[in-house]
């Protein structure tokens, strides 16, 4: 961990609504004048789209679990090594994962290369004048035989809706978006289980934050349901690990003051409504990037 260079780490699988918490702290930042480097977690990916596929074919022929979620399919040690060495001199080297044409026209144009969707732009250093680290991903809080990505997170947060939720919105997202059959999902599902339950879910308990989303309709059989639960029919469970509350000094009090609605389910939780998820994020986040940020001052 690093007061001059701070780490800041979102982690949670896709649909989740990380990108909710993406929105929260860019208006943090701009608010703050704050300039964050940016960290994709999908650059961290071991294999490009093509060879991802191949890769998962041969293993699947081998009769072996393979996934995004695993080990096998990241290069978990250069994370490690990112975070560390950007906590130690505030630099560091970072590439993109190119997820659409628009995506890869846009490096395409800065870099003057001819990339395609599915590929990594070259590694190139972090800026000097940043501020801190903010990363958003599968595994900002990950750990395991010869890495612990977690213990250089300066704040860690994670999202993370209930597992029938996650499956609706997957379902609904890859059938939309990429023409894949309900079928051909529920077994992505099942292939990734083993990593998802090793790998994933573990990292919710070294958050300082968790952001729960729980539906208040019907997802029983989340494998026919194909209407994702909106915002509004959700409720937001955010739980505060112990030390992080004494560490950010968390105020239970103000924050139910604030928003509106909202009630304690624990010692250690509040409830929200799904809609007002980001509001809460932004009024819970605010004072502690603020903290980090004058402390990092200080030391200069």
């Amino acid at each position: 961990m690093s007061k001059r260079h701070p780490v800041v780490a979102v982690t949670g699988s896709s649909g989740a609504g990380t990108s909710t918490v993406k929105r929260a702290f860019e208006h943090i930042f701009s608010r703050e004048g704050i300039i964050p480097a940016v960290v994709e977690g999908d650059s961290f990916h071991r294999f490009e789209r093509g060879p991802m596929k191949q890769a998962m074919a041969e293993a699947q022929a081998r009769g072996e679990n393979f996934s995004h979620f695993g080990p096998e399919a990241n290069i978990f040690d250069k994370l490690e090594e990112l975070f560390r060495t950007y906590g130690e001199t505030g630099s560091g080297n970072r590439r993109y994962y190119l997820h659409s044409v628009e995506e890869a026209a846009e490096h395409n144009a800065r870099l003057g290369t001819s990339l395609e969707p599915g590929q990594f732009t070259p590694w190139e250093p972090i800026p000097s004048d940043t501020h801190l680290l903010f990363y958003e991903g599968l595994h900002g809080g990950v750990v395991g035989d010869g890495y612990d990505v977690a213990s250089l997170v300066d704040l860690l947060i994670g999202v993370v809706p209930i597992a029938n939720l996650e499956w609706i919105q997957k379902i609904s997202r890859d059938n939309a978006e990429r023409g894949y059959s309900a079928e051909a999902i529920v077994d992505t599902i099942l292939r990734r289980m083993p990593d998802y339950i090793n790998h994933i879910c573990p990292q919710f308990s070294r958050t300082d934050i968790n952001f729960q989303r729980v539906p208040t309709v019907d997802t029983s059989n989340p494998f026919i349901c194909r209407n994702i639960p909106s915002p509004d029919e959700s409720f937001v469970i955010i739980h505060f690990r112990k030390g992080a509350r004494e560490k950010w000094g968390i105020d239970f009090s103000y924050l139910l003051r604030m928003i509106h609605d909202s009630f304690m389910s624990s010692p250690t939780s509040i409830v929200v409504n799904g809609g007002k998820m980001g509001f809460a994020m932004e009024i819970i986040l605010t004072p502690i990037i603020h903290k980090m940020i004058e402390e990092k001052k200080n030391l200069h």
